[in-house]
């Protein structure tokens, strides 16, 4: 009887190898979305969700509005790390002065702010300072020398 059985045989002569090398090597030179863009996807739709979330709509209306806007800009930073990350992650900054900012927006913002809106704004802006560094590391690492 024949012998039909597959052998393992070397691929280096199948005409599809460089192509096949060529996309691995894009695939693991590339960044990784899930480990930063996003948890800051999520942290800007957390901000722009946690008046309500936290019930604050009726004793701080100005910090209600101002932490939909900053959760917005927070995800569309996220959404375009995501999309263009050679173009945005030089705004990886950006990311770090919104978390700054949210810091300091409940003295700034709103009018004596408990502590509950204290707590949630400094744990959002230590978050975004965070993320922001890491994106930062991210694009430098990731950006080629010439």
């Amino acid at each position: 009887m024949a012998d039909v059985s597959h052998t393992r045989g070397d691929m280096t002569g199948h005409p599809d190898a460089p192509e096949m090398r060529a996309r691995y090597a894009r695939m693991l030179g590339g960044r990784d979305v899930a480990l930063v863009d996003g948890p800051v996807f999520l942290l800007g739709l957390y901000c722009a969700a946690s008046p309500w979330i936290l019930h604050y709509t009726t004793s701080q209306p100005p910090l209600v509005a101002h932490n939909l806007i900053m959760g917005i800009a927070i995800g569309v930073l996220a959404l375009g790390f995501t999309n263009s990350p050679e173009r945005m992650y030089g705004l990886s900054g950006a990311l770090c002065a919104l978390g700054t900012w949210m810091i300091i927006s409940p003295w700034i913002v709103g009018s004596s702010p408990d502590t509950g809106v204290v707590l949630n704004s400094i744990i959002i802006g230590a978050l975004a300072v965070v993320l922001g560094m890491v994106c930062i590391v991210n694009a430098t690492r990731s950006t080629p020398r010439a």
